[in-house]
């Protein structure tokens, strides 16, 4: 779940792939949860849980835990979630920004807070690490689906800012108000999505290799393995 931060293709050491599997899941969870409540119960009404239901699909997610997650929306205990947005800078000066879903902001402010000083970072105010990045829809398609020519065509013609082909998928960047206008046209020939979202492109990235490498990756899984967090955005990219 860790968008632009660079260090999410990196895998993880031995023993935590189970942990990684279930983090990923619960996550997954509270957003489709999230998104049925606030809107409708019906994908194709609620482009929001539609795309949860997608993300959910490409990480393996089995269809009962989606339903499942589906169904609590409609629970009356279930709990108030608020969307939060968190900055500061990490180790080296890393900017980063956090995206957190939570029903306690008071405990997870003091939590984000503690990471970042453990790690030698500190946590800033709204605004203080965001104006490194830009905010675009971001909608990701494995190279299986389409071919780089086709879906490059496809998405300028739906309404795409760019179109660009990575190792294993295409990733098409759009305005945060339009990215499901340009989402609904692809759905047109394209079932298959990894992700479709909201999220900080960094303007420019701080080189971290070495020793600080190391680092740096146990800051960002010490964040990721925090219960409200949902998405890490950083402008570090790593050397080997």
């Amino acid at each position: 779940m860790a968008g632009h931060s660079h260090w999410a293709g990196i895998k993880h050491k031995k023993g935590k792939a189970d942990k990684a599997r279930s983090k990923i899941f619960s996550k997954l969870s509270k957003e489709i949860t999230v998104a049925a409540k606030l809107g409708d119960k019906d994908p194709a009404m609620n482009p929001r849980l539609r795309s949860a239901i997608q993300a959910a699909r490409s990480a393996n997610m089995p269809k009962d835990n989606i339903e499942r997650a589906i169904d609590k929306s409609s629970l009356n205990e279930s709990a108030n979630y608020e969307n939060l947005r968190y900055e500061g800078f990490g180790p080296d000066k890393v900017a980063v920004i956090i995206e957190a879903l939570t029903d306690n902001k008071n405990r997870t402010a003091s939590s984000i807070r503690t990471i970042f000083q453990k790690a030698g970072g500190s946590l800033g105010t709204q605004g203080s690490a965001s104006h490194n990045f830009n905010q675009l829809g971001i909608i990701k398609i494995d190279k299986k689906e389409i071919s780089e020519e086709e879906i490059f065509e496809l998405a300028i013609e739906a309404g795409a800012i760019d179109c660009l082909s990575k190792n294993n998928f295409h990733e098409i960047h759009c305005s945060i108000n339009s990215v499901y206008v340009v989402k609904k046209e692809l759905e047109k020939r394209i079932m298959n999505f990894i992700s479709t979202g909201i999220e900080w492109i960094p303007l420019n990235c701080i080189e971290i290799s070495g020793e600080k490498k190391e680092e740096m990756i146990n800051f960002f899984e010490t964040l990721e393995e925090n219960d409200d967090i949902q998405n890490v955005y950083s402008n570090v990219e790593f050397l080997n």
